[in-house]
């Protein structure tokens, strides 16, 4: 069971540096919540402009107008104690620590880097030499931004073990390729990204929602369901990760950190221009979407981990990548 830590106790927060090279242009281009499919020259519904300008002033004022590719306030994963680093996909802090019980260790706060995956990609490994890291994801996003990344190997779980029908990667399979790749790479450090519970939601409907990203369709009412219903479905999602994140935990020795990308919102009002917002924008560094669980699990027979030349990057179909984005809810 873990412990939690009390309302009382600060957030943590580790200060870092802006990623050079890189631009706020870049990081927008594959946003799953962009402003609209109209911005695309797209046809069909899209967010009402009141709310696609409320974003983008929010965003330009958290990024300082484009001065930041990331928060600098959040924590530098990378430089945290750890051999292994649980990553859930979109999973916000209150939503783990109702579950406190489920995985073993002490949990606390931190700032995310981001609010959305590619800032956190940016924000904690682009254009850092990490030859002694292996990442083993079933997110595509490190997959797209895979010449900022310098590490020893990706493991892409996403190409072979997405299940076309529930249109996501199980969180059962993420664990059996992170407990393989484990004992593959016995001195390494070992990142580990869930897709869970991020969207979709196996408990949902089939939503329609056109050409529009998932979070945006939502946002402009084209989704037939209320802000408890996606609640519900989403720690439905969670509940059923929990399980096999503890397999995995259980299964590996030294110190291993649960924790978050980002979280994610269900019609909280951010600012500064006062909007209600959904999902996770980019750029958009409320409380309440950059607030992720920090639970580390103590272990004995620490990793003796070594730095080696990379294993080299296996490209595939652009495609396929794009085909995955979509089911993940990406316009």
């Amino acid at each position: 069971m873990a412990r939690t830590e009390s309302d009382a106790e600060a957030v943590d927060a580790t200060n870092g540096e802006t990623v050079e090279g890189t631009t706020d242009e870049a990081t927008d281009e594959t946003s799953e919540q962009g402003d609209g499919a109209a911005d695309a020259g797209e046809s069909g519904p899209s967010l009402p402009l009141a709310h696609r300008l409320a974003r983008r002033a929010n965003r330009a004022y958290h990024r300082r107008l484009g001065r930041r590719t990331h928060d600098p306030s959040g924590v530098d994963v990378v430089d945290a104690d750890w051999g292994v680093l649980v990553v859930l996909d979109a999973c916000r802090y209150d939503s783990l620590a109702a579950r406190a019980d489920s995985l073993p260790g002490d949990l606390k706060r931190r700032r995310s880097r981001g609010s959305h995956t590619v800032e956190f990609l940016w924000g904690n490994f682009a254009n850092r030499r990490l030859h002694d890291t292996v990442y083993v994801t079933a997110n595509v996003q490190p997959y797209v931004f895979r010449e900022a990344l310098d590490l020893h190997d990706v493991e892409h779980v996403w190409v072979d073990g997405f299940d076309h029908d529930a249109g996501t990667v199980h969180a059962e399979t993420t664990t059996d390729a992170a407990l393989a790749a484990a004992e593959r790479f016995p001195r390494k450090r070992i990142v580990v990204h869930y897709l869970q519970p991020h969207y979709p939601f196996p408990d949902a409907p089939n939503f329609e929602y056109g050409t529009m990203a998932f979070w945006d369709a939502v946002a402009a009412g084209e989704v037939d369901a209320t802000a408890e219903q996606l609640r519900e479905w989403y720690e439905a999602n969670l509940d059923r990760a929990l399980p096999e994140v503890r397999r995995l935990v259980d299964g590996l020795d030294g110190r291993v950190v649960v924790t978050s990308d980002h979280g994610n919102l269900f019609g909280e009002r951010v600012g500064p221009v006062p909007v209600r917002e959904w999902g996770h924008p980019l750029g958009v560094y409320a409380d309440s979407l950059v607030t992720v669980p920090w639970l580390v699990r103590e272990g004995s027979d620490r990793r003796d981990v070594v730095a080696e030349d990379p294993a080299g990057e296996t490209v595939y179909d652009e495609e396929l990548a794009r085909e995955r984005l979509r089911a993940l809810g990406y316009a």
